[in-house]
């Protein structure tokens, strides 16, 4: 009897520990359990809206689950992001560059949600951003565009697109002191049909943007702002290298969620769209002017984190205050 008494003892603690054991470990969360949705912050044939369908079509397949890509470009990325916080779901994600917010503290007096509001999960890819001017203009780098500005003050004009980009080129200016003309487009697209015109003589933008006047002879690139050069067109040098640190800025494109989502589901995440990332996404993403870049949450985190601390500095040569 006391065989048995201690056996059956021996069998209850194992159980015990078991349990214990089990409730110590993390749940493990199961998700998705209905359909996802990418609010992309651009619009429909952006580098940012092809990058999201095709990643979503190979994590649907993945998942078991739909993967809707929703496009709510306009505001400043400002109507995606309402668009994502307010969903608090998270099942509903935002795609887009990081250049879609990081510069809203400088250019709004007041925000509709909070930086904290968007929670970094994963880094997909880098846009290649880029300097241009026209063929016809007699500039090839950026000294000739230093030196021709300083000649002739006042006569140059500038193409803006509200955002980052506008933003660091409006420090660059200052920072040069150089007098230039802006000319705000509503629409990329068509600052980029100007530019191919010479209605105006210089436009810091995406390289898918202006891939259309590029490919007809009608613009040059003198420089990129990625922190290296980009292998579709190794011979443009970066902003760097040409001596203009300041305009250094990669483009970040990734994918978002809400504060409430745990961090072992936002590198699960991370670890199927590396899976799904194959050598069609990184060619297709190439062609539409972006470098595959697959980065974690922290990774991801940390480079935004930089981009910041380069806008803030832009804000101080602006002396242009944070939104509170």
């Amino acid at each position: 009897m006391i065989c048995k008494w201690r056996g059956a003892k021996a069998i209850g603690l194992a159980l015990a520990g078991l349990l214990v054991a089990a409730a110590a470990a993390p749940a493990q969360t199961k998700w998705p359990t209905r359909p996802v949705k990418f609010i992309v912050t651009l619009g429909a044939g952006s580098g940012a809206d092809i990058g999201a369908r095709l990643i979503a079509d190979r994590l649907s397949q993945r998942w078991g689950q739909p993967v809707i890509v929703e496009n709510r470009p306009g505001g400043d990325g400002i109507v995606a992001i309402n668009a994502f916080v307010s969903a608090h779901d998270d099942h509903v994600l935002l795609y887009g560059p990081s250049g879609s917010f990081t510069a809203h503290p400088y250019l709004h007096d007041s925000l509709p949600y909070k930086l904290s509001d968007l929670t970094p999960i994963t880094r997909v890819s880098n846009t290649v951003v880029v300097i241009a001017v026209p063929a016809d203009m007699h500039v090839r780098t950026l000294a000739d565009l230093v030196a021709q500005a300083h000649a002739e003050p006042g006569k140059l004009n500038w193409a803006g697109v509200t955002g980052t980009n506008d933003f660091m080129f409006s420090g660059w200016l200052e920072h040069e002191h150089l007098d230039m003309t802006k000319v705000p487009y509503r629409n990329a697209v068509d600052a980029a049909k100007d530019l191919g015109e010479g209605r105006v003589q210089v436009y810091l933008t995406a390289l898918a943007i202006v891939r259309p006047q590029l490919d007809s002879g009608k613009i040059r690139l003198i420089c990129v702002t990625n922190a290296a050069r980009a292998p579709m067109i190794p011979d443009v040098p970066t902003a760097q290298e040409a001596g203009h640190p300041l305009l250094m800025l990669d483009g970040l494109v990734g994918l978002f969620g809400p504060p409430s989502m745990p961090r072992d589901l936002r590198d699960r995440i991370t670890a199927d769209i590396r899976a799904a990332a194959d050598a069609t996404v990184a060619d297709r993403l190439t062609k539409t002017g972006q470098i595959m870049n697959i980065g974690g949450p922290d990774e991801f985190a940390q480079s935004i984190d930089e981009q910041r601390a380069r806008l803030s500095a832009i804000a101080k040569e602006l002396g242009v205050s944070p939104a509170q």
